[in-house]
């Protein structure tokens, strides 16, 4: 499903909302599914017959997949990961805890 909703970001992008999408699909994580992708277009006012054929169509899927392999290569098993100077923050963190990564990776550089 994952997959499915990142091409319906890239989708929602065609109609200048991939940012709109991308934070809708995030709160809504539970609701990925191919109907459930229309009905978010739907409620961000995409034109719902473009989005539908962008959607259908599987264009985005090859640039989906080459991002998802790119990712298995650098060791992404889990969403969210963030590197902070090659350091990888996996899962989703406090903000204390990117705080101190930076800190410490700056205090390296010295």
């Amino acid at each position: 499903m994952a997959g499915k909703a990142a091409e319906a970001a890239h989708c929602a992008g065609e109609q200048g909302k991939y940012w709109e999408m991308h934070d809708r699909l995030f709160a809504n994580q539970q609701a990925l599914a191919v109907p459930q992708l229309k009905e978010h277009a739907a409620a961000l006012n995409l034109d719902a017959a473009k989005f539908s054929t962008c959607l259908d169509s599987g264009q985005f899927a090859a640039a989906v997949n080459v991002d998802l392999q790119y990712g298995t290569q650098l060791g992404v098993s889990s969403t969210p990961t963030v590197y902070i100077n090659g350091r990888p923050v996996v899962g989703a963190q406090p903000y204390e805890y990117f705080q101190t990564v930076i800190d410490e990776e700056l205090a390296r550089k010295k």
